[in-house]
């Protein structure tokens, strides 16, 4: 059995999709493009799709995961092209591996995040990000199932600062751009949660709801504060398993063997 990792995207009106639409949609997919897909056993067989951190409904995302297994080899480019030409624009395939490591998930630990506020001044959004991070605790409220719950929405931020240009804004309104990188913990952090702690420490309230989109996820780097590729792993196995086939076959022969 092969299993293909691929990254794909949410953007324009499709990040308005909840995590339920875009499986209805990459099923279908998967059947137009013919893929081999293994299947669960049981009365009501499912491809095997395994589906990692999916963004908020209502977010864009440029770094999205999932894993699917197959019952025949495929090339992994080949597969990316065909189920991107079988999805709506807006739902890309982007990247495409074959699984050779363990442990996609847990390689998905952090996030970062663009946050555009349209009609916030950078300089008082500047102001916002300085006294959050500053803080020792942001409390937030988040409504739930069982429902409000309160939570410390501090610990799990590892960068908030403010990114902006002239080139960033469409016309002469204001327009801050935050840039957030945020670790994957429990109960999770989202985006939403960093601005309702804005408006709680600095009374930071946009006039209209913020363009929100996720520009990475991964394993996050102490050393350099980045967030790494989590397809990466994959990639260098493959390298290694090739080179391996080519170093054999130039090694010089032992002297005297036939």
């Amino acid at each position: 059995m092969q299993r293909i990792r691929l990254r794909y995207t949410k953007r324009g009106r499709l990040r308005f999709t909840s995590h339920r639409d875009f499986q209805r949609a990459f099923e279908r997919a998967l059947r137009r493009a013919e893929v081999p897909m293994a299947y669960s056993a049981g009365f009501t067989p499912h491809p095997k799709v395994s589906y990692a951190n999916a963004a908020p409904t209502g977010t864009g995302s440029e770094a999205e995961y999932l894993e699917i297994a197959l019952t025949e080899p495929r090339d992994p480019e080949t597969l990316r092209a065909l189920l991107d030409e079988s999805l709506p624009d807006g739902l890309d395939i982007v990247d495409a591996v074959e699984a050779r490591t363990s442990g996609l998930a847990d390689r998905l630990t952090a996030s970062v995040w663009e946050l555009r506020l349209d009609g916030v001044d950078p300089v008082d959004a500047q102001g916002a990000v300085e006294a959050f991070t500053k803080a020792d605790t942001v409390e937030v409220q988040r409504m739930t199932k069982s429902g409000v719950r309160t939570f410390d929405a501090r610990p799990a931020v590892v960068q908030l600062e403010t990114h902006s240009s002239q080139a960033d804004r469409p016309s002469d309104q204001p327009c801050a751009i935050l840039r957030l990188v945020v670790r994957h913990v429990t109960p999770a952090v989202r985006p939403d949660d960093v601005l309702s702690g804005l408006r709680a420490v600095a009374d930071l309230a946009p006039p209209v709801p913020a363009a929100v989109t996720r520009l990475a996820q991964g394993l996050f780097d102490e050393e350099t504060g980045t967030v790494t590729d989590p397809l990466a792993p994959d990639r260098e196995a493959a390298e290694a398993l090739t080179a391996q086939p080519a170093a054999a076959a130039t090694a010089p022969t032992p002297e005297g063997s036939a």
